[in-house]
């Protein structure tokens, strides 16, 4: 069995550097490989292609039957597992650009890109003469790896995100009670935080001073931040202070009250990080140390009893 599967290796790694070479042939051929007309044009009208009158960089455009093919796998992709409201969720949460179907087309490269180490790895094995039937199986193997780690970054940069965000409400809202306190309105004041910082929750900040000047009302823009963010000391006070424009109460007491709260959950949150990290730091002195110090113990008596000098 070793010889026809070492000779179908062999056929693979040889048929790749063969369609790679015809592939690099053909990409530096004056017909394929030169620019299309929209890129030979765009320069001359920059008022339609590019208002700062640089041409737009562009992607090779696949063939509309390669990306019909490629919409269809992320349309039977995103079917098969499902999720898209969590998905999107995440990606807002993360600060990420693109919808649901961009990610599913992430996740469907990671997979044919496990799909491909897979390969390589199995044709190492054929052709160094290690090949075991269950070397069949590291393709499939490294495409569902390839899925559950491009999930599980979206959900650790979102949480990331989320976490920082979190730690930044309570800053961010003592200033804006100091900017309320001196009398500037709360658009003004959000204005002013949004220029002024620098992180993660100002520039959501700015996004909502966007949808303010753009139309949008201050209690709509926050409340749609709010619930896109998803993190619930911003939710909780994206809501006392929708409800103090509403009624009319003073907003400085409302964030002061808000920002104090916002410490005491930061404080109650790193207590239960330190628990945890106390319990974590166990594992090596339970069993690590304590196994080495009983070894230290024991091992000169039980040495002392076979050479007989007990």
């Amino acid at each position: 069995m070793t010889g026809p599967v070492t000779d179908l290796a062999l056929a693979i790694v040889l048929g790749t550097a063969f369609g790679i070479g015809v592939c690099c042939l053909l990409a530096v051929t004056p017909r394929w490989g030169a620019a299309s007309l929209s890129q030979r044009i765009a320069p001359y009208v920059r008022d339609v292609a590019d208002p700062r009158g640089a041409t737009p960089w562009s992607a090779p455009a696949f063939s509309t039957a390669s990306a019909a093919v490629w919409a269809a796998a992320q349309a039977r992709l995103g079917r098969v597992l499902g999720g898209a409201d969590g998905v999107a969720r995440r990606l807002r949460q993360a600060g990420r650009a693109g919808d649901v179907s961009g990610f599913r087309g992430r996740q469907l490269a990671w997979a044919l890109g496990g799909v491909l180490a897979g390969g390589v790895i199995a044709v190492g094995l054929a052709l160094t003469g290690r090949f075991t039937p269950a070397a069949v199986v590291l393709p499939p193997v490294f495409a569902v790896i390839g899925l559950v780690l491009c999930d599980v970054g979206l959900t650790s940069a979102a949480r990331r995100r989320a976490a920082r965000i979190q730690e930044e409400l309570p800053t961010v809202l003592e200033f804006l009670a100091l900017c309320l306190s001196a009398g500037e309105g709360l658009l003004d004041s959000l204005r002013r935080v949004g220029t002024v910082g620098a992180g993660e929750l100002t520039g959501e900040v700015r996004a909502i001073t966007v949808a303010v000047g753009t139309g949008s009302s201050l209690s709509d823009a926050l409340t749609a931040t709010a619930r896109g963010l998803d993190v619930p000391a911003f939710s909780r006070t994206v809501d006392h202070l929708v409800a103090a424009i509403d009624r009319g109460a003073p907003l400085a007491q409302v964030l002061q009250a808000q920002a104090g709260d916002a410490r005491e959950d930061a404080k109650r949150i790193l207590i239960e990080q330190a628990g945890r990290k106390e319990i974590l730091m166990l594992v090596p002195l339970v069993f690590l140390v304590l196994p080495l110090s009983v070894i230290f113990a024991i091992f000169p008596g039980i040495f002392m009893l076979r050479l007989g000098l007990g």
